[in-house]
């Protein structure tokens, strides 16, 4: 059964924040959709509080099973003798990837390094490569300083480390900046986001639009729910408040 509470806050995220904590769900088990957005006025004069609506899905109403048949144990067979069980142990090698040296590395690590150093944070930079794309791991202390809220900073360095690599080269490279694997950890969460929305439209027949993302959290939506039955995705809006609609597709087989 679909319900939905609406809840007020100083912004956005705020909002949110207590919708959950009312509700005792995570992030993952609600659709959001911003009524109002917070405006903070001047001096506090003309304040107005965010409002956002929190859709979720409620627990049907239990059903009394009939009781269950005795239950009729077994006597417990032997276990066989441990000398006629052969275990058979396969080594496997995880392949390591190495980390290179070469003039693009440098650049990365000689510009992060500047960076880091602007900002105050202690951290190095470990550069490896797969194909054409230069994987970069951040390392240090406090790395939730470079990750930021939902993964804002480390996309803000992901992209200013880009631009400064790839300024004046003929052929661009790809780099791709991680720290305490949250990309595996955001797509992971994303992916079961999807499913479990479009789980919703195909059960209710109705569309739902998911909260602001950037391109690449709405690329991986897409891809998702690419091949699922019964569901479309587009994406509508502008940048940074460009959202993805998965929307009721009962034609898509």
């Amino acid at each position: 059964m679909l319900k939905f509470i609406e809840v007020t806050g100083k912004n956005e995220d705020e909002a949110i924040a207590k919708g959950l904590a009312q509700l005792g769900l995570d992030r993952d088990d609600v659709s959001v959709e911003i009524l109002e957005r917070g405006k903070t006025g001047f001096l506090g004069i003309g304040s107005v509080p965010a409002k956002v609506k929190l859709t979720y899905e409620a627990p049907e109403e239990e059903v009394v099973a009939e009781p269950a048949a005795p239950v009729v144990e077994e006597e417990p067979q032997a276990a066989p003798a441990m000398a006629a069980v052969e275990e058979t142990v396969v080594e496997t090698s995880t392949p390591v990837e190495e980390v290179v040296e070469d003039d693009v590395a440098q650049a990365i690590i000689r510009f992060q390094s500047g960076l880091f150093a602007q900002m105050g944070v202690e951290a190095t930079s470990r550069v490896t490569r797969n194909e054409d794309t230069y994987q970069v791991v951040l390392e240090g202390e406090n790395m939730g300083a470079l990750i930021g809220h939902r993964g804002e900073t480390l996309d803000a360095i992901q992209q200013l480390t880009g631009y400064v690599v790839n300024r004046g080269r003929s052929h661009r490279v790809r780099i791709h900046v991680d720290a305490e694997g949250y990309r595996a950890r955001r797509e992971e969460a994303l992916q079961r986001l999807a499913h479990k929305t479009a789980t919703k439209v195909v059960k209710y027949r109705r569309n739902i639009t998911l909260e602001a993302m950037n391109a690449y959290e709405r690329h991986v939506i897409h891809a998702a729910l690419q091949d699922v039955a019964g569901v479309s995705t587009y994406s509508t809006g502008t940048e940074p408040n460009r959202r993805t609609v998965v929307a009721y597709a009962p034609q898509k087989r």
